[in-house]
């Protein structure tokens, strides 16, 4: 009975297709559909993504992120958090299992903060396509909003975060 507890919002998404398509035949098909097409879509993703963290698990030592990205990494962390978010390919769900390597390696909060923030709104192919179809103002003018926006947001949640909170969610990323 403990995996229905686990798997409940599963076991409550597959009733409601089930019940959608006895009300709706057509309706349901569609959403069988479109579930289908999104995990057929995470599986392209969500694979390449672990391979990559196992390699940075093993290849970047805690030592050197923590340098880079740590406590005291100052400006240099906030400035690698956001490359390295805008570079990072994929859907925005691909961030969190990267977020908890970061967490394992000691990257201070604010920056995996920034680095998510990045993820969902600076991507580089995002900004090249926003420049050819917008224009460069356009896209340059939400660049210099969003960039400090990011960093204003993580520091303020940081502030919002109470310390006991902060190192619940890294205790959990360590027991992933």
């Amino acid at each position: 009975m403990n995996w229905i507890k686990k798997y409940k919002f599963f076991i409550f998404t597959i009733l409601m297709m089930m019940i959608l398509f006895f009300i709706n035949r057509n309706m349901g098909i569609k959403a069988i559909y479109i579930t289908g097409f999104s995990f057929k879509e995470m599986l392209g993703v969500i694979p390449p993504i672990f391979i990559l963290l196992g390699l940075l698990d093993v290849w970047v030592p805690k030592e050197t992120m923590m340098k880079y990205m740590g406590d005291k990494s100052g400006i240099k962390g906030i400035i690698l958090s956001i490359v390295l978010g805008s570079a990072a390919a994929g859907p925005l769900y691909g961030a969190f299992p990267i977020a908890a390597v970061f967490m394992k390696k000691g990257v201070k909060f604010s920056n995996i903060l920034i680095f998510i923030g990045a993820w969902s709104t600076t991507k580089i192919p995002m900004f090249l396509f926003e420049i050819s179809s917008l224009g460069f103002k356009f896209a340059i003018t939400r660049l210099i909003v969003d960039v400090p926006g990011i960093i204003l947001i993580a520091y303020i949640l940081c502030s919002i975060v109470d310390e006991k909170q902060i190192k619940s969610i890294y205790k959990n990323a360590q027991s992933m």
